[in-house]
């Protein structure tokens, strides 16, 4: 547990007018001007004050030209996975991406052809379907299993499909929206399946830093080495630190060959350059951002636990999925409705919130929402208890 309280993220950050995606665009995209937004995965905190005056200092040098990964920059990444997660990455493994979900779609291309299968694990997010379906490619649903109101792995059927000529498999680790930190042995078991019918696995860990105490999270390609070399793993500083803006996230490729083909399509598609701000604010978050990340799960944590107890005391006909990791909750809510439209009434029109829609994240998702924890508890308090009087109002 972290000592002395040093961040306040109690903090109220009015982030109207900001062009936010998260809060200037409810009219537009909910119907409603004045809802509170709960849904994308963006946190209402500010980050590490290291990294705000770092990115000031770089402004300040007023030209913002070509930027490279800087020594810096490597040995930034390269100490906070060993550090954070035990992995110890190598300097060349290191490449780059405006976003992980850039370099997903980049992956697609790269280590497929259209009309290939690529298997996913629903409900996932969404932009893993987008990345398959619009580069021409065939989604395989390696759908979970709900056991015990904790998402599961079908192994069985996961052997079968990827006997069946999968190319790819897209794994969201920690998973999305369902919060599950994948154990070890889960993690041991896609990877012995996936090497065996030689499936280049793309971990997708972006949330991988926000797990919480009683759980761990392992980096799928520290493992072994044989996962290593038939893995791409995706991180970023954008869900850990609330820093997605600036478009900078980090790609690890352990095989030559599968760097090479990664950095070949990187370069074709023009988008090989670095971002101005991005890798400084990357360098400073993973040099200086310790304890302010171990303050913020901790936050996360009380606000998590408030939701578990609020929905069970006040909204017992809905069911929480309690996270083990990412900073959101899955909302079982088909004692309500299994309808997508008589959700999206109900948040938008009768309570004046927005959380996701649970349908985007795949079929499964229908009758769930997803709600987002990442902001001041006062702001949870009031979007919960909006939520609870629509709900009760629905079912008198």
């Amino acid at each position: 547990m972290s000592g002395q309280v040093k961040y306040d993220f109690d903090k109220i950050i009015d982030r109207f007018g900001t062009a936010s995606y998260k809060w200037d665009q409810s009219e537009k995209l909910f119907g409603r001007a004045d809802l509170l937004p709960l849904w994308v995965a963006d946190m209402d905190f500010e980050p590490p004050r290291e990294v705000v005056e770092a990115i000031k200092a770089r402004a300040n040098e007023g030209i913002y030209g070509y930027t490279i990964r800087t020594e810096g920059y490597h040995k930034a990444v390269e100490g906070w996975l060993k550090r954070r997660h035990n992995w110890q990455i190598k300097h060349e493994w290191i490449t780059s991406s405006p976003g992980v979900v850039p370099a997903l779609s980049i992956i697609v291309q790269a280590f497929t052809n259209p009309g290939d299968s690529v298997i996913l694990q629903s409900p996932v997010y969404y932009p893993f379907y987008d990345v398959i379906k619009m580069n021409g490619r065939v989604v395989v649903d390696n759908a979970l299993v709900l056991e015990d109101g904790r998402y599961t792995i079908d192994f069985d059927l996961l052997e079968r499909q990827a006997a069946d000529g999968a190319k790819l498999l897209l794994l969201c680790s920690p998973h999305n929206p369902g919060g599950r930190v994948w154990t070890r042995e889960e993690l041991q078991r896609i990877g012995d399946i996936c090497v065996k019918h030689n499936i280049l696995i793309v971990a997708d860990e972006i949330h991988h830093d926000l797990v919480y105490r009683e759980h761990k999270h392992t980096a799928f390609g520290s493992i072994s080495e044989a996962f290593e070399q038939q893995s791409i793993t995706c991180i970023a500083t954008s869900k850990t630190f609330n820093l997605a803006g600036l478009q900078a996230a980090t790609v690890i490729i352990p095989n030559d060959e599968i760097r090479r083909k990664y950095n070949y399509l990187l370069k074709t598609l023009s988008i090989h350059m670095e971002s101005f701000f991005g890798l400084t604010a990357v360098e400073s978050a993973y040099t200086y951002g310790d304890e302010w990340l171990e303050q913020l799960i901790d936050y996360l944590q009380g606000n998590r636990d408030y939701l578990l107890e609020f929905v069970r005391t006040r909204m017992p006909q809905i069911t929480a999925m309690k996270p083990e990791g990412t900073y959101m909750v899955w909302l079982d809510c088909r004692e309500i409705s299994d309808n997508p439209a008589v959700l999206k009434k109900l948040m938008f029109e009768q309570a004046g919130v927005a959380f996701s829609e649970g349908s985007v994240f795949g079929k499964q998702g229908a009758g769930y929402l997803r709600v987002n924890l990442a902001c001041p508890r006062s702001i949870l308090v009031q979007a919960l208890d909006r939520f609870a009087e629509a709900v009760q109002a629905a079912v008198v």
